[in-house]
C-alpha cells in the first residue's frame, strides 16, 4: 500500500492548490494565488442563524464516550478547541457548528466501531472529507460528533492496463492525480479544490468538475465504495470490476447523498489514459449568443479532443484581475470563452484548434482570441478562470448559487437577478461549464445582509423551477438548499427519498440536517 502525508490543514485552513493539475507539469514552478482560508470564531453559529431549525433528540456526548473514543483511536481524538474551530466552520465562513470531539480513524474497522457506539449512544455524526463543501453540509450544525477521514490516505491497489485504482477515502485529488499520472493516467475529476478534497468527499456529493464534459460523472466512473452504515455495519462493494450486474447496484445510493446514508471509506475508481498534449484557447465575444454558437462550432471542429469548455462574464475578469492582480492576455470583452483539447498528437489537435479559432473569428463569433500550448500561458489561462471563487472571498460575504439550467436560458437569469440587485451587492459575477450546463451565479455585499438574502432567495430558485432547471448541479443540497429541494424534486421523490433515509439510518444519526427538508410533504404537495 501506498500512503500520501495528510497534512493538508494548517491552523489557518485547508490549502490551496493550484489550477489544472491534469496537465501534468512535474516540473512547474506555479505558486498558488492564494494559500490558505481563515476560519475565524466571529463567524455566527448556525443555531443562531437557523433559529427554527431545533436540534434533534440525540444524546450530548460526554466523558464516558471520550474515553471509549480515546481506547479505540489512541491519540487521535481532538477536544480542542482552538483546532476544532476550522473543522466546525466551512470554507466560505458562512456556518459554525459547536462539535467538541473530532475522531480521526485511520482504517474502515475503527470507523466501524465508533459509528457503532454512535448508534448504540444515540450520538449524532457529521462525517468531514477535506472540509471544502458550499453548501454548510460537512459541517456540524449543532454539536455532532465529526468523524473526518483525514488519516484515511492510503492506495491499496492500482492496474495499470485496466486503470482501476481503489483507495481509502481520505486521499487527497491531487495526491491521487500525482499518484496515477506516474503510471500514464489520469483522475477522470478536476476541482479547484483539489489539493485540499478527499475523494471520499467528492464522491459523496457527487463533485462535478470542470471536465465532466469530457470523463461524465462519478456515477459512471466510480466502480465500487466501502461505506460503514448508520448501526456500524460494513458494506463492502469495493469491486475492481467494470461490469458487475448481480444484483442492487447499490453504491449509486452513496453517490451524492453528502453523508446522510453511511460513510465511504473506500473508493474503486477507473481512472482513464493521461493525454500527452493539451492545448487552451481563450476567446473574447460581444454577447452570450456568441458563447453559444462557439459552443455548436467547437463540437463540430474538436470533437473527441475537446476535454472543457468554460465562460466567464465581464465581471468576472473583473473580479479576478481587480481583487487577485492577474493578467488576461486579452483585451475587455463582454465575454469569454475557455477551450480545452486533450489528446494524444499535440501537433494535430493545435491544428484543429487553430482551425476552430479561424472559423469562430471569420463568423464574428468571436473577436479576438488566444491558443497557448505551452504549460505557463496554459497556466495563466486556467487561473483566470479557477480563482474565481478564491476572488470572491476578498469581497467580504458570497452568495453563491450553483444551478443547472437549458442553455437558452442560461445567461437571462444572470441578467435578471443583476437589475434585481443593482445597488444591493458589491457586484453579479457569473461563470460556469457551458459544456455540461452549469451555471455558477454569485453576489457579494461587505458583510452579509439580510434584505439582500430575501431579494435573491426564494426568487431565484423561484426562476429556475420555471424554467426547468435545478437548484443544484453539483455543490449538492446541504443544509442551506435542503428546504429548496422541491423546486427541483416531485415531492413522491422526496417522500421515496425519507423512506430510503428511514431504511438505512431510523435513528436518523448520520449527518442529521442535511439533505432532505425539515418537513416532508405529500403526494398532494401538502
Amino acid at each position: 500500500m501506498r500512503k500520501f502525508a495528510s497534512l493538508v490543514w494548517n491552523k489557518d485552513g485547508p490549502l490551496i492548490s493550484s489550477p489544472s493539475s491534469i496537465l501534468k507539469r512535474p516540473h512547474s514552478t506555479f505558486q498558488p494565488i492564494v494559500k490558505t482560508i481563515r476560519f475565524s470564531s466571529t463567524v455566527t453559529l448556525t443555531s443562531s442563524q437557523f433559529t427554527n431549525l431545533p436540534r434533534g433528540p440525540y444524546s450530548v456526548v460526554n466523558d464516558q464516550d471520550i474515553q471509549f473514543f480515546k481506547k479505540v483511536l489512541q491519540g487521535r481524538v481532538t477536544t480542542d478547541s482552538n483546532e476544532l474551530e476550522f473543522h466546525n466552520t466551512d470554507w466560505l465562513k458562512t456556518v459554525r457548528g459547536s462539535s467538541k470531539v473530532l475522531l480521526r480513524p485511520k482504517t474502515t474497522e475503527e470507523v466501524s466501531a465508533v459509528v457503532k457506539y454512535c448508534s448504540d449512544r444515540h450520538l449524532a455524526i457529521t462525517p468531514q472529507g477535506g472540509n471544502t463543501g458550499l453548501v454548510g453540509g460537512s459541517v456540524p450544525v449543532f454539536d455532532e460528533i465529526i468523524i473526518s477521514t483525514q488519516l484515511m490516505n492510503e492506495i491499496n491497489s492500482l492496474d495499470p492496463v485496466s486503470g482501476i485504482l481503489v483507495c481509502q477515502a481520505g486521499c487527497i485529488l491531487e495526491m491521487l492525480d500525482n499518484h496515477v499520472q506516474e503510471h500514464g493516467l489520469t483522475i477522470p475529476l478536476d476541482l479547484g479544490a483539489k489539493g485540499s478534497c478527499h475523494i471520499g468527499g467528492n464522491v459523496a456529493t457527487n463533485a462535478g468538475g470542470i471536465r465532466l464534459l469530457r470523463y461524465g460523472s462519478l456515477h459512471g466512473s466510480v466502480l465500487g465504495l466501502t461505506v460503514v452504515l448508520p448501526n456500524g455495519e460494513v458494506m463492502d462493494c469495493l469491486t475492481p470490476l467494470r461490469k458487475d450486474n448481480t444484483g442492487y447496484d447499490l453504491k449509486q445510493l452513496f453517490i451524492g447523498s453528502e453523508g446522510t446514508l453511511g460513510i465511504i471509506t473506500g473508493v474503486s475508481i477507473v481512472c482513464p489514459q493521461k493525454p500527452n498534449a493539451v492545448s487552451v484557447a481563450l476567446l473574447g465575444c460581444e454577447n452570450f449568443q456568441k458563447v453559444l454558437d462557439i459552443f455548436v462550432t467547437c463540437k463540430s471542429h474538436l470533437a473527441e479532443i475537446m476535454s472543457a469548455f468554460e465562460f466567464m462574464d465581464s465581471p468576472s475578469m473583473e473580479l479576478v484581475k481587480g481583487n487577485l492582480s492577474l493578467v488576461s492576455p486579452l483585451s475587455e470583452f463582454p465575454f469569454y470563452v475557455l477551450v480545452e483539447c486533450s489528446g494524444s498528437d499535440g501537433t494535430h489537435d493545435e491544428e484543429k484548434l487553430m482551425k476552430m479559432l479561424q472559423a469562430v473569428m471569420n463568423r464574428g463569433e468571436a473577436l479576438d482570441g488566444i491558443v497557448a500550448t505551452d504549460y505557463a500561458k496554459i497556466e495563466n489561462i486556467w487561473a483566470l478562470r479557477e480563482n474565481c471563487a478564491l476572488a470572491l472571498l476578498k469581497d467580504g460575504y458570497n452568495y453563491k448559487y450553483d444551478v443547472s439550467l437549458p442553455l437558452q436560458h442560461f445567461y437571462t437569469l444572470v441578467e435578471e437577478m443583476r437589475e434585481r440587485l443593482k445597488d444591493h451587492v458589491i457586484r453579479t459575477v457569473a461563470y460556469g461549464h457551458v459544456g455540461d450546463g452549469n451555471l455558477h451565479l454569485n453576489f457579494t455585499t461587505s458583510k452579509y445582509c439580510a434584505a439582500t438574502m430575501a431579494l435573491i432567495e426564494p426568487f431565484l430558485y423561484n426562476w429556475v423551477a420555471r424554467h426547468d432547471g435545478s437548484v443544484s448541479a453539483e455543490h449538492g443540497l446541504g443544509l442551506k438548499k435542503r428546504d429548496f429541494i422541491y423546486h427541483s424534486k416531485t415531492p413522491s421523490a422526496v417522500s421515496l427519498m425519507a423512506t430510503i433515509k428511514k431504511a438505512i439510518d431510523p435513528q436518523g444519526i448520520m449527518n442529521p440536517y442535511k439533505v432532505l427538508p425539515q418537513v416532508i410533504r405529500g403526494e398532494d404537495g401538502i
